[in-house]
């Protein structure tokens, strides 16, 4: 496999550290005079997602890419124990625990597509679009006097899943979600 250069690095490649995949968040290089550069990487580890800054002092740091890849793939359903995907292009179905999915599992439904990443061919995790669209189950009504703007009430979701939502939000309605901070983003239907 080739070796990358401090050069061939960008934001997002992944490179392997300790043997184990990390996704380069940030990179410097600084060189004084008579001395060797030194080189300080910010990478997350694509395994237990801890960030961490490395730090290299050498005239040519190399880096290994890691082999990840990623795929797309449809929610299908769940067992109870396992999540059932199907990737999009090959029809192959995946097994993924719910210890993988993590906090993704609040914004899960079925035929949602997503990509699923892979490790030297193991699932390592899940990544979700942007936005969602949930169904809201249950909400209590707002309140008489309070106004529809600023203030908020807890909604549940079809999935389970309790936020925050505008007063004027009813029961039945569609929202769009941002599944990175999991925030009410605006009523679809």
């Amino acid at each position: 496999m080739a070796t990358l250069n401090f050069g061939d690095l960008r934001k997002g490649l992944t490179i392997e550290i300790d043997g184990q995949p990390h996704e380069v968040m940030d990179y410097t290089r600084h060189k004084m005079q008579q001395r060797a550069p030194v080189t300080r990487v910010r990478v997350k580890n694509l395994l237990s997602g801890s960030v961490t800054e490395k730090t290299f002092q050498a005239y040519e740091t190399t880096f290994t890419p890691a082999d990840v890849s990623s795929r797309t793939s449809q929610y299908l359903y769940t067992d109870g124990e396992f999540f059932h995907f199907m990737d999009m292009e090959t029809y192959d179905q995946y097994q993924v625990t719910g210890e993988q999915i993590g906090d993704s599992i609040n914004y899960l439904k079925e035929e949602v597509t997503l990509d699923i990443s892979f490790y030297n061919g193991a699932i390592i995790g899940l990544k979700l679009p942007t936005f969602v669209e949930l169904t809201v189950t249950e909400s209590p009504p707002g309140l008489k006097g309070d106004t529809a703007q600023g203030g908020t009430k807890p909604a549940t979701l079809e999935t389970g899943h309790t936020l925050n939502v505008p007063l004027f939000i009813h029961e039945g309605e569609v929202i769009k979600v941002d599944t990175r901070n999991g925030q009410y983003v605006e009523r679809v239907t």
